[in-house]
């Protein structure tokens, strides 16, 4: 990779990777340290703790409510966040994801869950409208953004449309979009919970949920001085209810 790749942005002015992304190589390097397709970082083993919080959220009211459930998730990458889910005792796991090479992967994993695991494939814009309403505890959202023009906003798209009547009452939402809130907090932001507050809230209360049932949680974690979409020193988890 050149330095000029490494140090600009990670999507070009009118960029859109979405007609090729779902046949395109998924990159998994020798030490399954790093996921790239398109030449885009897609996630990185590094962000292990972080998507284990998330993973613990998404799962909590599988087994807060009673035990059992099923939890949503939506983009599978390195199963670094799905292998956590499994840990928890829920009743099926279901699992988005869009790209041919990572949902190989997806199959293969879901063969040695101790969990029964449903593979959707496809991309989320397609599946979840025929995903019916109230069907899940939790939902993870974490896809990865396919252009320029969505590279902030995809994740409130799905909030808005989907995340809300998916869940049951008192099932919880958790997100992120790390590729976003990276560039927002190298350009605009040095104080994650102020991002968080001014990019993100008012979209989820436009989603119909309510800003006291919004919390979150500040973790430190210092990312590879190489990782082209987040170099900031905190991460953030939030908790969305639906009442």
């Amino acid at each position: 990779m050149s330095a000029q790749a490494a140090a600009g942005p990670i999507f070009a002015e009118g960029e859109d990777c979405r007609a090729a992304w779902r046949e395109a190589a998924a990159g998994y390097d020798a030490p399954d340290a790093h996921l790239e397709i398109l030449g885009k970082p897609v996630m990185e083993r590094w962000e292990t703790p972080y998507m284990h919080s998330l993973a613990a959220v998404a799962a909590s009211r599988a087994t807060l409510l009673s035990p059992g459930g099923r939890v949503l998730e939506v983009g599978f990458g390195m199963a670094i966040a799905a292998t956590k889910v499994e840990e928890f005792d829920i009743e099926e796991h279901w699992i988005i994801e869009c790209n041919e090479g990572v949902f190989q992967r997806l199959e293969e994993w879901a063969r040695t869950q101790p969990h029964k695991v449903v593979p959707l494939k496809g991309l989320w814009e397609d599946v979840v409208p025929t995903l019916p309403d109230g069907h899940f505890r939790g939902i993870l959202y974490d896809t990865y953004p396919l252009s320029e023009d969505t590279w902030h906003t995809h994740q409130f798209t799905f909030i808005k449309e989907h995340a809300f009547r998916l869940l049951q009452p008192g099932g919880v939402l958790t997100y992120c979009n790390l590729t976003s809130w990276g560039e927002l907090l190298k350009t605009k932001y040095t104080d994650i919970e102020k991002m968080f507050e001014e990019t993100q809230v008012g979209h989820l209360v436009e989603a119909g949920f309510k800003k006291e049932n919004i919390s979150t949680e500040v973790m430190d974690l210092v990312p590879p001085k190489d990782c082209r979409y987040y170099s900031f020193h905190k991460m953030i988890t939030p908790t969305i209810v639906k009442h």
